[in-house]
């Protein structure tokens, strides 16, 4: 099976869209770190260094600290799929982030947003 194109994608290529996303809707980049952060177990330092490194999304999620064992209480539809339903591990993970961008978008508290 092919892999999807995003997972070549350098993370720093989209991380600008997920910071202007939030930007636009009075968010912060702060929070959009702090859901990444709670995401995957990366230090603010750590992310640094994997948006420097220009990290593609694959290798992001493959070498993330400690995936947050509640990111499974993320649910609902990302792109027109159920995130719950996507079956390949490294897409779910972009997708489960892509989901939380959007609740921080929409309003969400981050308490809400981080399954506290």
């Amino acid at each position: 099976m092919a892999k999807h194109k995003i997972y070549t994608m350098s993370f720093a290529s989209v991380y600008p869209h997920y910071i202007s996303k939030a930007d636009r809707k009075g968010r912060s980049k702060a929070e959009v770190d702090e859901i990444i952060c709670w995401l995957t177990g990366y230090n603010q330092e750590q992310l640094e260094e994997q948006l420097e490194n220009q990290t593609d999304f694959e290798t992001f999620f493959a070498e993330a600290p400690l995936l947050n064992p509640s990111r499974t209480l993320i649910k609902g539809v990302i792109c027109g799929v159920r995130v719950e339903d996507i079956e390949e591990p490294t897409m779910r993970e972009i997708r489960y982030l892509d989901k939380l961008i959007d609740e921080l978008a929409k309003g969400k508290l981050m308490e809400k947003i981080l399954r506290k």
